[in-house]
């Protein structure tokens, strides 16, 4: 399910289009003091997920610890030999292993993290492990979550969006009184807003019953940023006063 259309931007200008006194002995042709368009503008974006953690669990309990121990880690050598064959860097798995005794057998268990950062190479890894270990193996659900360099992104770019919005909308005003746009006098940031999304944790908090899809949509991150700014407001040009 894709995210929803952001709503477009509502931008309010207010126009002050009577010239301030002039400095004695000076006038500005290209900007009047006191001309200004003050404008407000928003904007909204989403960003996906950009990681994902896989967690796979298996074990063994043997009579001897060596054959407890044996049986995990061939499957965990397999499970590495698999991820360094789909580029899966070493620092991006993690392994976990615990060891005791259970009554009159030995009991061998390991966990493995994997975080990928490619979700088609993510299921592929996963179907394969599924058929060549089978039950011998659980693979856990993946858990969607941002890194903190994609939030940051998120937050940059929705509110230079919202000032390129509100100066657009402020053009666009400026034009429609026969005005030409000048400089930008003041930018405020008044409020930015984010909702969903997860963070770098190792508990998710989604259903087991969710489809991949649903996963990755419930874990996108949303952002609304809305800005103040002041333009100043240039005299336009009188063509005709250049004709020959």
């Amino acid at each position: 399910m894709a995210p929803p259309a952001p709503p477009p931007s509502r931008v309010f200008a207010e126009l002050d289009l009577a010239p301030a006194p002039a400095p004695e002995g000076r006038v500005e042709p290209a900007a009047l003091p006191g001309r200004e368009v003050h404008v407000n503008g928003s904007a909204e974006l989403s960003a996906r997920p950009d990681r994902a953690r896989v967690s796979l669990r298996l074990g063994s309990r043997k009579e001897a610890a060596v054959a407890a121990r044996s049986s995990v880690s061939r499957r965990l050598q397999y499970i590495a030999h698999t991820a360094r064959l789909h580029g899966i860097p070493e620092e991006n798995m993690t392994v976990t292993e615990d060891f005791s005794r259970v009554e009159n057998t030995y009991q061998m268990e390991a966990e493995v993290c994997i975080i990928f950062s490619d979700f088609g190479k993510m299921q592929n890894v996963c179907n394969l492990l599924i058929e060549k270990l089978g039950t011998s193996v659980t693979i856990n659900p993946p858990h969607f979550y941002h890194t903190p360099e994609a939030i940051d992104t998120l937050r940059r770019q929705v509110c230079v969006t919202a000032v390129g919005n509100t100066r657009r909308k402020a053009q666009e005003v400026c034009q429609l009184f026969g005005q030409a746009l000048g400089k930008p006098l003041l930018i405020k940031e008044e409020e930015t807003k984010e909702w969903g999304g997860h963070i770098d944790s190792h508990l998710s908090l989604s259903a087991d019953s969710q489809t991949l899809q649903e996963r990755i949509q419930n874990a996108t991150a949303y952002a609304s940023c809305r800005v103040f700014a002041v333009f100043e407001i240039k005299g336009k040009e009188n063509r005709r006063s250049k004709l020959p």
